[in-house]
């Protein structure tokens, strides 16, 4: 079967993030389809840029064609980043004849996070004689005027429903990762039966494969810490405002009393005001530590005795979460704490930790002290759960195929 993926800011292993359309790719070619993944050139999120060599550059990763389309570059929010999404869909309204002969698509899957692309991958669907998946990651442009403040009257929002309201009406299938979007999607034109629940995953067999040891700097702070007798409460990821890590910071200061170690390791821009906050706390059982390569998470993550993934309150979340780090911790077997309030629960669901409500440091600290305070056994038990919900439930063998299925 010949596989469109289209998605403006798809990335691969080589490139980084946004990692979702490699690992559906990869997996689709391992069982024997023909993928062509169609991305910009530029993207805030890679770590690194493609090389370029004009209008359109082919690319092939482990049996995916990538085909990048030339956009220029920008940097925050701004217009430019607009003109960037304008100019991605303009090179894919020029290239919709070769697309269509060059890879013969059957699927078409327009991707998000925004929902300008439906209206060539329609085209192309259409001369193709495709069938069509609008793939939804960030409702736009409800996302805008809920956090962005900005009026649904404004030009550029007015456009994105419109896309959003075409691509419900014109996909045969609309998958998407939030469980409890479906209402909001039926209310702007989605037929009953369409709407897919497909949520992010990880790859277990890489996972496990690639894992190699903690760099020498991590190793020494984590046995200094260990020297002391604390136990270990961690943290991997981003530093920014939507991480919630001032809230740990202050979770961590109501636990002053005990033998606990908090490790945040990460990088972000936060980072050095979080640094100096819990240093003019002094915070001595507070360390920060740079990130560590993807083939270490492993091993940093069994260091841990107890893991931490907060969220701020946002409404958005109603519909449902889909977060790739707490797959990492389920996978590493370890105790979680969840501070959420979302429409679903991974860790609620399989077991693996406690929930607790967001922005509360008390609720936070009293979550971390009853992990602490249970039998080795109970913990590890959790852990034990959460690695077999992921595996059973988030393996992106499994969910490749429930994609290509949900459309028989």
């Amino acid at each position: 079967m010949n596989i469109l993926f289209v998605n403006h800011y798809a990335g691969s292993s080589t490139h980084g993030m946004e990692h979702r359309p490699y690992h559906l790719a990869r997996q689709w070619v391992r069982q024997g389809h023909q993928v062509t993944v169609v991305a910009a050139s530029f993207s805030h999120l890679r770590t690194t840029a493609p090389a370029i060599g004009g209008r359109v550059t082919e690319e092939w990763i482990e049996g995916i064609r990538y085909l990048w389309l030339k956009t220029p570059e920008y940097h925050g929010n701004g217009i430019r980043r607009a003109v960037n999404m304008f100019a991605f869909e303009w090179q894919l309204q020029r290239h919709c004849g070769r697309l269509v002969r060059d890879c013969s698509p059957e699927i078409v899957i327009a991707s998000s996070p925004h929902p300008l692309i439906i209206f060539s991958c329609v085209r192309i669907a259409r001369k193709a004689e495709a069938r069509l998946v609008f793939e939804v990651r960030d409702i736009w442009p409800l996302t805008l005027l809920e956090l962005g403040g900005m009026s649904a009257w404004h030009p550029f929002v007015a456009l994105m429903q419109a896309a959003e309201n075409y691509g419900y009406r014109r996909a045969d299938r609309v998958v998407s990762l939030l469980p409890k979007a479906d209402e909001h999607m039926r209310r702007h034109g989605m037929a009953a039966g369409k709407f897919v629940y497909l949520p992010n995953g990880i790859d277990v067999a890489q996972w496990q494969a690639d894992a190699s040891p903690l760099p020498a700097e991590h190793a020494e702070v984590l046995k200094r810490l260990r020297e002391e007798g604390r136990l270990l409460v961690g943290y991997a990821g981003a530093h920014g405002i939507s991480n919630a890590l001032d809230v740990l910071l202050d979770a961590a200061r109501l636990l002053e009393d005990r033998r606990l170690g908090f490790v945040l390791v990460g990088q972000g821009p936060e980072k050095d005001r979080l640094r100096a906050r819990a240093e003019q706390a002094g915070g001595g059982h507070v360390v920060f530590l740079p990130p560590v390569a993807t083939a270490a998470i492993p091993a940093l993550l069994a260091a841990m005795d107890v893991l931490y993934l907060g969220w701020n309150r946002n409404p958005l979340y109603r519909f449902g979460i889909s977060p790739n780090k707490l797959f990492d911790y389920m996978m590493a077997a370890k105790p979680v704490v969840h501070a959420v309030e979302a429409g679903n629960d991974l860790v609620a669901e399989s077991g693996c930790g406690i929930s607790c409500p967001p922005d509360d440091p008390a609720a936070i600290a009293a979550a971390i002290r009853d992990l602490i305070g249970r039998p080795s056994g109970e913990l590890e038990a959790m852990g034990r759960r959460g690695r077999q919900y992921v595996i059973r439930c988030h393996d992106y063998c499994i969910l490749a195929r429930r994609f290509l299925k949900s459309l028989e």
